[in-house]
């Protein structure tokens, strides 16, 4: 508990850098932060429009992600996708799809 404290209250001193900013991202768009933190994440974004725009952006599509229902891809473009993925990662082998498709589920290229 001390040692907590200890390394909140020096957090506190220092100044919020962008960096910093980023690692706390995702707790600070869930809410999760503890309030002090918190409120030097949101002075630090009202004082840096490159932060701002970063924390906005990614509110909004998480936003726009979270309204979306599922797709589908159609068979034709699954396999135009995995064969382009095979070839950029010098795994295009047929025996290699043939073995991926048995993990995804989806029937191998021909």
């Amino acid at each position: 508990m001390q040692n907590e404290a200890t390394h909140t209250e020096a957090r506190r001193k220092e100044m919020v850098t962008c960096q910093d900013f980023l690692k706390e991202l995702n707790d600070f768009l869930d809410e999760t932060t503890d309030p002090a933190l918190r409120a030097e994440l949101e002075k630090h974004i009202t004082e840096c429009p490159n932060c701002w725009v970063i924390c906005d952006t990614t509110r909004k599509t998480i936003s726009v992600y979270k309204g979306m229902e599922p797709q589908a891809i159609p068979p034709s473009i699954h396999e135009k996708l995995m064969s382009l993925i095979q070839k950029r990662c010098g795994c295009g082998s047929k025996d290699h799809a043939k073995e991926e498709s048995k993990v995804d589920g989806q029937a191998p290229p021909k």
